[in-house]
């Protein structure tokens, strides 16, 4: 089954990740692309998540996962070496409205990670659907190399000038020339 690709405001969801390691610590660069509202709960924790943490303002409960900790939170990254955690936070999940993610088990996933490329408000995610996270990181790295590091400056411009005029087939028509020009100068 295929995965729906959805973009969603996390600017005021919870975040408990659960593992403080390399994998954690992935997970971590990505969310802070997205919210600060981060809780980690790990009873190690590497050098670093430790500094993705501290620079981010992020919470930290340096100890094992206890049942009940998921409680108040909207989506809970579980990324452990332990497979019976998983699929135990997973099951604790059921009847609730928290996604969980549990890295390479998707078994145990309400959703999954993408490889994106952000740059400013332009964000591309690429999904195998699990078959292939090599793959997805491959394309990935082929559209950052492609995509201009003008785009944020004109996308502000398009954002500023959608305000400006009325919605209509001429706005539409005029936000079309401007891409398609955008385009032509910046994609060869």
């Amino acid at each position: 089954m295929s995965y729906f690709p959805m973009f969603m405001d996390m600017q005021n969801l919870k975040v408990l990740v659960v593992g403080g390691g390399a994998i954690a610590t992935e997970k971590l660069e990505k969310l802070v692309d997205f919210t600060k509202e981060i809780t980690v709960i790990a009873s190690e924790v590497s050098v670093e998540a430790d500094s993705l943490i501290k620079n981010h303002c992020l919470t930290l409960y340096q100890r094992a996962y206890r049942k009940g900790d998921i409680q108040g939170f909207d989506i809970v990254i579980v990324a452990t070496d332990t497979v019976d955690l998983h699929k135990a936070i997973h099951e604790e999940s059921r009847g609730s409205r928290i996604l969980v993610n549990s890295v390479d088990n998707t078994d145990y996933c309400d959703f999954i990670f993408p490889s994106y490329v952000k740059k400013d408000d332009l964000t591309i995610a690429f999904s195998t659907g699990g078959a292939s996270p090599a793959f997805a990181k491959h394309i990935r790295r082929h559209f950052e190399k492609i995509i201009p590091n003008s785009v944020g400056d004109f996308l502000k411009k398009m954002k500023a000038l959608r305000s400006t005029m009325p919605k209509g087939k001429e706005r539409m028509k005029y936000f079309d020339e401007l891409v398609e020009e955008y385009f032509r100068k910046n994609f060869k």
